[in-house]
């Protein structure tokens, strides 16, 4: 058991996709007590607005807003990383350094082609860290074969059939801090950036995140909700339990 487990790790192809498709899940269960530690691919340098730089300033402090234990950037090329061993490798080292019970990942197919291919890429990340004769090491040191219980896509823009939502209700106001934290990417009344406006930059992308999630949070009587698909059908020990 290495000392920065966690129960659930977010795997992104972006700094800023977790914030926005899956944050208050995370907050929700860090309030519960649980640890969540959440690693980029790339530091979205091919974005129109900000830099690398400011991104990585602006995911810590959405990291921060979130409760989160640790998180990791890859440095894979934004816009161009590919399907190979060495990928496959990188974040498999991640998901045996962090052994995490749940693993939250990228959508299956979206707008922007860098999620889908993500998805893939982490989806069988997942399952080669559990290959015990694969070697890996962190820090200098060995790390042992660890496969996430359960493997969640994160719904992202384009709207998918989620197979179960999570209540984030009162967790609403704390994503949107985490959101706003990226405020070279995203419109708050607090900026005054002169950059180019984008799809995202509006206060109307802000508005329609709202909407999916009132849209989510509706089918389980809920003001606002997370949408997820799993990679196989989960179970339940209580059947009581499910809203």
């Amino acid at each position: 058991m290495t000392k920065e487990k966690v129960d659930i790790l977010a795997i992104a192809a972006h700094p800023d996709d977790v914030e926005l498709s899956c944050s208050g899940t995370i907050i929700k269960h860090v309030k519960q007590g649980k640890k969540a530690a959440i690693v980029d691919l790339t530091k979205g340098e091919l974005g129109t607005r900000g830099t690398p730089e400011l991104r990585m300033k602006e995911a810590a402090k959405a990291s921060d807003v979130m409760g989160v234990s640790y998180r990791e950037n890859l440095s894979m090329d934004d816009g161009f990383f590919q399907y190979t061993k060495e990928n496959i490798i990188k974040i498999a080292t991640q998901i045996r350094r962090f052994q995490p019970e749940v693993a939250l990942i990228n959508t299956p197919e979206d707008r922007h082609p860098d999620h889908g291919r993500a998805a893939k890429l982490i989806a069988d990340a997942c399952f080669y860290s559990g290959l015990r004769k694969i070697k890996m090491e962190w820090d200098g040191e060995p790390l042992e074969s660890w496969r996430p219980k359960a493997v969640y896509h994160y719904i992202q823009d384009r709207y998918l059939q989620p197979d179960f939502v999570v209540d984030i209700s009162a967790e609403w106001d704390t994503k949107l801090e985490a959101i706003e934290a990226f405020s070279s990417q995203f419109f708050s009344e607090k900026s005054d950036s002169k950059e180019p406006e984008t799809p995202i930059s509006s206060q109307s992308f802000i508005d329609f995140l709202e909407g999916r999630a009132a849209q989510f949070g509706r089918s389980i009587n809920a003001k606002y909700a997370e949408g997820f698909i799993a990679v196989r059908t989960p179970g339940v020990d209580d059947i009581t339990s499910l809203l």
